[in-house]
């Protein structure tokens, strides 16, 4: 199936691993064009390289924190020079850290709000713009399953990323005549470095082997196993592809049909 995303301009954000890597070789995959960032430099450009040589394709890469305004305005540039423009946008960070209310400190809150909201706002500034000029563009916000189904333990994410989905409905509407599509992703139980610090900090609270939890999340998904981040990366291609062309302002959730509600 042809997903008409050959020589676009791909842009995917903490893409040196996890869900971001998947979905960068994703894109790769369909020929496109791809911009990588992430903060590990080695990480990234080991990434960068593997999926420049695995496609063959173009892969420019550039370390940096997306809580920088300034630089992600600057990679966004870079990239628009060296690729003639910005097509999809894919928002990523790695998520807050597992604590209850009380015991996440001013400072979390701020961190959490830096990269899990703001540099989705920084990035959609920046590449809009582009996208505009060609009456074309996809963002993808990577978020999760917090935003239809809190988790415990995940407060800082849980109300964060709610305000993620109020901007990506407040950019669908406000962009959709433009011809940019801005959709979510909610991913669920998925097996990352995040999961496993999940289940690191449970256990620590519990007592209880981290393997137990990661069998009850599987347990609790009516698939009866945990997500793989490649399975998160083809949602959010087909989201970014002319086969989507009528879907923006939705939250697409990839949890192996864990959220209960309707």
């Amino acid at each position: 199936m042809d997903l008409g995303l050959k020589d676009r301009v791909a842009l995917v954000a903490a893409s040196s691993q996890g869900i971001g890597r998947a979905t960068a070789e994703a894109f790769a995959a369909e020929g496109c064009r791809l911009a990588m960032c992430a903060r590990n430099e080695k990480a990234l450009h080991s990434a960068a390289e593997k999926i420049r040589k695995q496609h063959n394709c173009e892969v420019f890469a550039e370390a940096f924190d997306v809580t920088d305004a300034s630089a992600v305005g600057r990679f966004v540039r870079d990239v628009a020079q060296k690729f003639g423009g910005v097509d999809v946008c894919v928002t990523n960070a790695g998520g807050p850290p597992a604590k209850g209310f009380l015991a996440a400190t001013l400072e979390d809150w701020q961190r959490a709000v830096d990269a899990n909201f703001l540099s989705t706002v920084y990035f959609a500034r920046e590449v809009i713009p582009y996208m505009q000029r060609k009456r074309w563009g996809r963002i993808v916000t990577i978020t999760s399953i917090t935003t239809k189904q809190p988790v415990a333990d995940l407060v800082l994410s849980n109300a964060v990323r709610a305000a993620v989905v109020g901007l990506v409905r407040s950019l669908a509407n406000e962009f959709g005549k433009d011809g940019i599509l801005v959709n979510n992703v909610g991913p669920g139980f998925t097996a990352t470095d995040r999961l496993k610090e999940l289940a690191k900090a449970r256990a620590a609270a519990s007592g209880k082997p981290e393997q137990e939890f990661f069998e009850a999340w599987a347990a609790d998904a009516p698939l009866k196993r945990l997500g793989e981040p490649r399975e998160v990366a083809e949602t959010i291609v087909w989201l970014a592809s002319d086969r989507a062309s009528y879907v923006t302002g939705q939250t697409v959730l990839v949890d192996g049909g864990m959220y209960k509600g309707l």
